[in-house]
């Protein structure tokens, strides 16, 4: 029997799942009691780790005094201001603001919507077209499918969103031409630090600091997709600042709250910011309902204090290079093809005789919880799992290849 909850990315026609009921630190338990090792996150989001008892108490306490109440004209709550001033001052954005959604999907069209709107107010209406990478994902609203690099999600929907350019993920050069050829329209340049979805893909030598400088000769805006890389996964608080630039905007959502209520965001820089607040009489119509949630800002605040209070991007580096160290012994023993990735974020690439769907059903066999993409098999643990967890899904993925 088909249930009535119709999955995202499954076949509507499955029957069977896995039923998740509890998880504590880096692990889950199923139905039956039988435990695992989380080497993703859930899905890239449990930066801090399941049941955390503050996480708790902030959502509970906050609940019972004001659950929420709208962000619109003229009203504003604490926890969104503070949560606003506290990523505002990581954030390695000029003099930003921070705009708050519900996802990471909703951030990347705001982002985009917020880039054209800068544009027009300035007098550059012809600034439309959003320029973004092969492999990039960008969430499932129609803006980020437009912006998609992965041709399999885009397919199926029909026409999608006008305005919207895609250059192969690592050329450089062919972004170069693509500005000599139409700089004077781009709007903006949208592309994940490392890009996640796609394969884990980490960016060739410069090649931030090269996407930089065409958006700054060009006057585009440079866009950075932090929803996976932001808080702490590449042992920096945001991606940007690992590879050393600093973005007009930048989305966010996933480690933020690491999912104990969904939150997401853009941080808004200074050159985007001018052109929109130079006129009192002009009105942002955009938003939502939800927008500064008061529990959900409440929830981040709290992930904040325990990823400061326990060093956790320190600890994003130290565990990096232990996954690293043995998902590399296993490419050295032909297990797999190779490996790739950055900070607590990587990937296997599999064999042409590995269907990496196969490979992540069996290491859950083997009690580890990993994510298959095309051709490859990702791990993005929370930044709070033990070594000898790390080595436990090492072991697990070992065993998944044979």
């Amino acid at each position: 029997m088909v249930g009535r909850f119709l999955h995202p990315f499954t076949s509507p026609s499955r029957t069977e799942h896995l039923r998740v009921v509890r998880g504590e630190g880096s692990l889950i338990f199923d139905d039956t009691g039988k435990e695992y090792v989380d080497a993703m996150a859930a899905l890239w989001f449990a930066n801090v780790g399941y049941g955390r008892q503050e996480v708790v108490d902030a959502i509970a306490t906050q609940a019972a005094r004001l659950h929420t109440y709208h962000a619109f004209d003229p009203f504003t709550m604490d926890p969104a201001d503070e949560l606003a001033e506290r990523i505002a001052a990581i954030a390695p954005v000029d003099d930003p603001r921070v705009f708050f959604t519900c996802s990471g999907s909703e951030a990347i069209d705001t982002a985009i919507k917020l880039a054209r709107a800068a544009h027009q107010r300035a007098g550059d209406g012809d600034r439309q077209i959003v320029v973004s990478r092969g492999s990039g994902y960008h969430g499932t609203n129609l803006g980020g499918t437009s912006a998609q690099g992965l041709d399999a999600n885009k397919i199926g929907w029909g026409d999608l969103a006008p305005h919207f350019v895609q250059v192969p993920s690592h050329d450089i050069e062919a972004m170069s031409r693509l500005f000599a050829e139409q700089g004077d329209r781009i709007a903006a340049v949208i592309s994940e630090p490392v890009q996640g979805a796609g394969g884990v893909i980490p960016p060739v030598e410069g090649y931030w600091p090269a996407l930089r400088r065409l958006c700054d000769d060009h006057g585009a805006f440079l866009v950075a997709d932090e929803v996976i890389c932001g808080f702490g996964r590449l042992g920096t608080w945001f991606g940007s600042e690992r590879y050393g630039v600093r973005p007009d905007l930048m989305t966010f959502a996933k480690g933020v709250t690491s999912g104990y209520v969904p939150l997401g965001g853009v941080v808004v820089g200074q050159r985007v910011r001018e052109p929109l607040e130079a006129d009192p009489a002009f009105v942002l119509k955009h938003g939502y309902t939800y927008s500064g949630h008061a529990t959900a800002c409440a929830a981040a605040n709290a992930c904040l204090d325990v990823t400061e209070a326990e060093g956790l991007l320190d600890r994003a580096k130290v565990l990096g290079d232990r996954l690293r160290a043995g998902l590399a012994s296993l490419v050295d023993d032909g297990l797999y093809a190779d490996l790739r990735g950055e900070g607590l974020i990587w990937a296997l690439q599999t064999h042409e005789d590995q269907a990496p769907p196969e490979v992540r059903n069996r290491a859950l066999d083997h009690g580890a919880v990993v994510r298959p993409l095309v051709a490859a098999i990702a791990f993005c643990p929370p930044l709070v799992i033990t070594e000898e967890q790390i080595d436990r899904v090492v072991d697990a993925v070992a065993a998944a290849a044979r």
